[in-house]
């Protein structure tokens, strides 16, 4: 079962150094592993692309390069297959419930059952959402939907009927939450909770959180100064006059803010912290099913976010009234910059970047009959293309790619199993990782990461070993090592678009076929 959600912070959890109430996913890490170092795509789409196919977005379509489009034009090559195709020939069952953002339709693409939830803008009462591919009417106003309670409700209603139907099968779950992804929408209740908890300096909160992943051992080093000039990569027109005097696009100084923006500001992270605290609740819920099952001590449970915390500010789907309640169906609010920044910690940069505030996971692993360790940390670096590795080792030499007797198109995955470090901790033996999201660059080669912020920004290099918060810029000491990094990162970039332009010239001739 892997557990998805959408723009959580690496330290938002309470396992990982947060002060918001996570026991569910505390008890999954007491009773499993932490990873230390683990790695996304920086974006949602491209992240569950990696996850589903084992490759890097750009192989497959799902991220742009120069001169080959991406994300939602992009499609995947007729040789990627999604993990459920692989699996349903050895005999599992595969279900989803949640938001999709791949191209295609999921019951299409291999797996048994679906609740696709395409509108994310809505989390009370959406219009656009799909069982097993089949399009379901607009939830009314009123109804009581909420996002996070529906997802989990249809993965206990799946894995009831499994347990029915299907009880000899093995299953794979694709369980992906849209929370905590803006709109800011949660349940009175659980904003109530957290109502009087953020009217503070949301500096001494991220300082907090510090010395909490310290004192766990989770990442060492220094906490990077608060950058107070970087806000959303994109700025929307219009955006700060329909949220009102209260938002803020830049992380100020909390002293900075009016009194005003400080309850503004206090509100949404309130808000942000019920949409988390409601997952872990609604995660409860499905574990508790397993339970019922007798499923919980034999199913291997992974969870992970998307990307970084979320530093932007829109207003779209269905506007944003400033006079309703804050986090109620009529509203549309954003993290923003000042709280991001908290959410990440302790990271530098956001969603979208891939400086490790982007690109940094917390990822829990929990699997009690085939892990012996508990409440252990890997320091293994790992990534979403290690997904797929990871399961085809788990399913045997059967899950080997299986053969169809015809020469096999694909090119190998790039990733790597993450069993070995299952058992103890240690490292799984590649050559590097790569990154490339809105012109953002980056590269991992063992302890030394080079990464830049657009085409045209220049290189910046940390020794991540010594300096896991990317505070000591390291370019202009290594200028050698910088120029062997950028080369490698090119080829990786220029061996994608080649991929990527053999599957343009192969989708245009079958289409005309």
């Amino acid at each position: 079962m892997v557990i998805l959600s959408d723009d959580l912070g690496f330290s938002d959890l309470g396992c990982y150094g947060g002060e918001i109430e996570t026991p569910n996913l505390d008890g999954l890490a007491r009773g499993g592993l932490r990873f230390t170092q683990f790695y996304n795509t920086a974006r949602c789409w491209p992240t569950r692309a990696s996850l589903l196919t084992g490759y890097y977005a750009q192989q497959v379509g799902r991220d742009e390069l120069p001169g080959v489009p991406g994300g939602s034009k992009g499609k995947r090559p007729a040789w990627v297959r999604l993990l459920p195709e692989t699996l349903r020939p050895l005999g599992y069952r595969s279900y989803h419930s949640g938001k999709w953002h791949i191209d295609g339709m999921p019951v299409a693409s291999g797996f048994d059952r679906s609740y696709y939830l395409r509108d994310q803008g809505r989390f009370f009462n959406p219009r656009v959402h799909w069982e097993d591919d089949r399009k379901l009417p607009p939830i009314e106003p009123g109804t009581g939907y909420y996002a996070t309670t529906a997802i989990a409700d249809h993965a206990i209603k799946i894995l009831q009927e499994h347990s029915k139907a299907h009880r000899a099968k093995p299953f794979f779950y694709y369980l992906a939450f849209t929370a905590p992804h803006f709109p800011l929408h949660a349940l009175p209740e659980d904003i109530s909770r957290y109502r009087d908890r953020y009217r503070r300096d949301w500096d001494q909160i991220r300082r907090d959180r510090w010395q909490r992943i310290r004192e766990m051992g989770i990442v060492s080093g220094r906490l990077p100064e608060r950058e107070p000039d970087v806000g959303p990569i994109r700025e929307f027109p219009g955006t700060l006059e329909a949220l009102g005097p209260g938002e803020v696009n830049r992380p100020l100084a909390w002293s900075q803010l009016t009194v005003r923006q400080r309850e503004f500001q206090a509100v949404k992270m309130a808000i942000h912290a019920a949409m988390i605290h409601r997952m872990d609740r609604e995660i409860g819920r499905v574990l508790d099913q397993l339970r019922r099952m007798d499923a919980f001590e034999n199913t291997l449970i992974l969870f992970l976010s998307d990307n970084g915390a979320s530093c932007e500010l829109i207003v779209r789907s269905g506007g944003h009234d400033p006079g309703a309640e804050p986090g109620s169906a009529d509203t549309y609010l954003c993290l923003g910059p000042g709280w991001s920044t908290v959410s990440n910690t302790p990271f530098r940069r956001h969603k979208m970047w891939v400086h490790e505030g982007g690109i940094a996971t917390p990822m829990i692993v929990h699997w009690p009959l085939g892990i012996s360790s508990r409440n252990e940390f890997r320091h293994h670096v790992g990534h979403v293309i290690d997904f797929v590795p990871t399961v085809l080792e788990l399913v045997g030499p059967a899950g080997q790619r299986s053969s169809t007797g015809k020469p096999d198109p694909s090119p190998p995955l790039p990733g790597k199993s993450l069993v070995p470090v299952f058992s103890q901790d240690g490292t799984v033996a590649r050559d590097h990782l790569w990154w490339y999201h809105e012109k953002n660059r980056a590269v991992r080669a063992g302890r030394w990461k080079l990464v830049s912020e657009g085409p045209e920004g220049p290189w910046e290099l940390y020794d991540l070993e010594a300096d896991r918060t990317e505070t000591t810029d390291l370019a202009m000491e290594h200028p050698g090592r910088v120029r062997q990094m950028e080369e490698l990162w090119t080829r990786r970039l220029n061996e994608f678009r080649s991929l990527a332009l053999e599957n343009l010239a192969g989708a245009g001739k079958r289409n005309e076929e």
